[in-house]
């Protein structure tokens, strides 16, 4: 994981980078101490960008700083999946209602595209490429909405959700979430029904219910 060299702002955007792509990818684990001095060590760079790097990171909720303890990856209860999927549900519903008005026919082109490539990822082995493409469907429909505060909001929430979040509970980490790929399915279809009748209602209403879904089934998981 050594970075090459580069001007300081770029240095420190490049560790921000390659710390926040191992803590989702899982290298970095829930409640691990990061300590500056190995990081640095790991990355071939001095202690001064990791220690931007790790404010940033901070800030965008990956990580936590413990007074007298250090930074450590944020580790996530079943409590923390309800708030997460809670809030997600009513942000995204909001977006989907705007977006059934601002979407273009090429953005609705995209959107069906997702969905068949993910319908192709459906199998065990490829779960990464499937969350991978749902992130990009979802992305794109929260976009669509051309309301800039909202869709700053939910990119920073996707930030660390759900691809953290999964990687926090061993049951998730590495496989589908039993039961979810036909219903994600067929829930998407609606959602994309509802944002080619432009009807905003709907739009929000299948959303935020395949999102409410989504996370029940993940809670009664994990219990």
């Amino acid at each position: 994981m050594v970075i090459e060299q580069a001007s300081h702002k770029q240095l420190r955007n490049v560790v921000a980078e390659q710390m926040r792509k191992a803590i989702l990818d899982g290298y970095y684990k829930p409640g691990e101490w990061l300590r500056q001095e190995r990081l640095a060590q790991e990355l071939g760079v001095s202690q001064m960008p990791v220690r931007e790097a790790l404010k940033e990171l901070a800030a965008e909720g990956l990580i936590e700083h413990v007074p007298y303890r250090g930074a450590r990856v944020v580790p996530f209860s079943a409590e923390d999946v309800l708030d997460l999927y809670s809030h997600r549900a009513f942000l995204e519903g909001q977006a989907a209602r705007f977006a059934a008005q601002n979407i273009t026919p090429e953005e609705l082109q995209t959107l069906k595209r997702f969905q068949m490539d993910m319908e192709n990822n459906l199998a065990p082995e490829k779960v990464a490429g499937y969350r991978s493409i749902n992130r990009e469907f979802h992305k794109l429909i929260f976009t669509a909405s051309r309301h800039e505060y909202l869709i700053r909001a939910l990119n920073q929430l996707w930030t660390v959700f759900p691809s953290m979040l999964i990687a926090n509970f061993s049951a998730t980490a590495a496989q589908p979430i039993p039961e979810r790929d036909n219903r994600d399915t067929a829930e998407h279809n609606l959602i994309i029904e509802a944002l080619e009748k432009h009807d905003g209602s709907m739009a929000e209403k299948h959303l935020k219910e395949h999102i409410l879904s989504a996370g029940e089934q993940l809670i009664h998981l994990l219990k």
